[in-house]
């Protein structure tokens, strides 16, 4: 007897004596007290012993068709080196996928969509593309020199000239902060994905500008590539990763100080005149401790510190625990601006950014679905259906999507709107990842 079927005759066995157990509790019941207690002990056990119905788990193949077709037209823009490529800024008209170079960009961007899409290195339907695209970002990191802010010499694409130079270096970063803990600490691989990272991230910090930002690489709108590399930062340090909190706490505050609560505006000087791009980013930015400050007053409320009609507020979150005045500030000031800017959401000159679709606006929206899972998980759900909508009706026929002006590349727009409609999946992740990267609970790196 194999033990599948071994179980299910003990099962069966262990039914049938608690249901003959049942019928001898039912005729004892009326006479005797004690058996009407037992009876119910015996209904619970065999209650408790039904087969009940097993939980279906949210499987890759269940996205929405036209999502599924757009995560099938990325794998068939795979290069043979295991790449993907953005296009050059000169050439913006070529729009087929295999006739530009590949570059780490726009590989760890792709490799992000397909990630939370269900495709991993080490598990999914696309686990091989995957894992010879991880390939492909390693040997482009290994082979990167240790000076300096860059990790390749490829020069001019569409995410450097519109995003800024150092946008290979954070969407790498960010691709290798995930994909890290999904390797045994044994595995080969798992040295180089983290040997990679830390060459990355040893950048990345030393690149930063005294204002917290990392514009110095140009760019058409350098907020972005700012807010990428914040971002870069904030996962990199929720899996392990030691990562200067100054460094990270001075990115974040550049994200927020684009935002300006008295006028409820975005400044563009950074996003090119265009207010989304630096909205998106302030509202990225500014998520984790918005929710850290929601979270302290919601239990505080929960023990009866404070009263449930308490607002939010300086007051109310140092009686929630936050002793240092500066912090509790800090926190109150996050969630006023959190507040303001959910508040705007239904803008539709904001949202229209430049005036049509470009990658900037596939990115600015992604940055604001992740935003509203870590910090305003009430409006999330309208706001993914307001993208469902949106979004679908301008995919192209292939299942790939473009941009009309400034990134055009169909790889990277494809790219940044599967990522935007899957960011749901990603919640537990990104919920954990903003608990564990504010407060004191993000060690100084230095």
């Amino acid at each position: 007897m194999s033990r599948t079927s071994w179980c299910v005759a003990v099962l069966a066995t262990s039914l049938a004596v608690l249901s003959t157990g049942l019928l001898r509790a039912h005729e004892k019941a009326a006479e005797d007290p004690a058996a009407a207690a037992t009876e119910k002990v015996v209904e619970q056990l065999v209650k408790e012993t039904e087969k009940k119905p097993i939980p279906k788990p949210n499987q890759p193949g269940e996205l929405p068709a036209f999502l599924q077709k757009g995560v099938a037209w990325l794998i068939a823009a795979q290069h043979n080196d295991g790449g993907w490529g953005g296009g050059s800024h000169a050439h913006q008209d070529i729009r087929d996928p295999h006739a530009v170079t590949t570059d780490p960009a726009t590989t760890a961007f792709t490799l992000l969509a397909l990630m939370r899409s269900g495709h991993t290195p080490v598990a999914g339907e696309y686990q091989a593309q995957v894992k010879k695209g991880l390939e492909y970002l390693l040997t482009v990191a290994e082979k990167a020199k240790s000076e300096g802010p860059l990790i390749t010499d490829v020069e001019g694409t569409q995410p450097q000239t519109k995003l800024g130079r150092f946008v290979d270096t954070s969407m790498t970063a960010q691709y290798l902060a995930r994909a890290l803990p999904l390797f045994p600490q044994d595995d080969p691989l798992r040295l180089r994905v983290d040997a990679a990272l830390d060459k990355c991230l040893a950048k990345l910090q030393v690149s930063q500008q005294a204002d917290g930002s990392w514009g110095q690489g140009g760019g058409w709108a350098p907020v972005l590539q700012s807010s990428l590399s914040c971002s870069a930062l904030e996962i990199a340090a929720a899996n392990g990763k030691q990562v200067d909190k100054d460094v990270l706490d001075k990115a974040r505050e550049y994200q927020k100080s684009n935002y300006d609560t008295k006028s409820g505006k975005a400044k563009a000087d950074a996003a090119a005149g265009v207010e989304l791009y630096a909205f998106g980013g302030a509202l990225r930015g500014n998520a984790a401790e918005a929710s850290e400050a929601d979270a302290i007053v919601q239990r505080a409320k929960a023990e009866g510190k404070l009263a449930a009609d308490a607002p939010m507020g300086e007051a109310s979150l140092r009686v929630g625990g936050v002793k240092n005045l500066e912090r509790a500030q800090r926190l109150a000031q996050a969630a006023t601006q959190n507040e303001a800017q959910l508040k705007r959401l239904d803008d539709e000159q904001l949202l229209s950014g430049f005036g049509n679709n470009g990658g900037e606006e596939f990115l600015s929206y992604l940055m604001t679905s992740e935003s509203l899972v870590i910090a305003g998980p009430n409006d999330f759900h309208k706001w993914n259906g307001k993208m469902l909508t949106r979004l679908e009706k301008v995919q192209n026929a292939d299942g790939s999507w473009n941009g009309h002006h400034c990134i055009t590349s169909p790889v990277f727009c494809t790219a940044a709107v599967v990522q935007c409609l899957t960011t749901e999946r990603d919640a537990e992740f990104l919920s954990e990842m903003a608990r564990n990267t504010t407060g004191e609970k993000l060690a100084s790196g230095k």
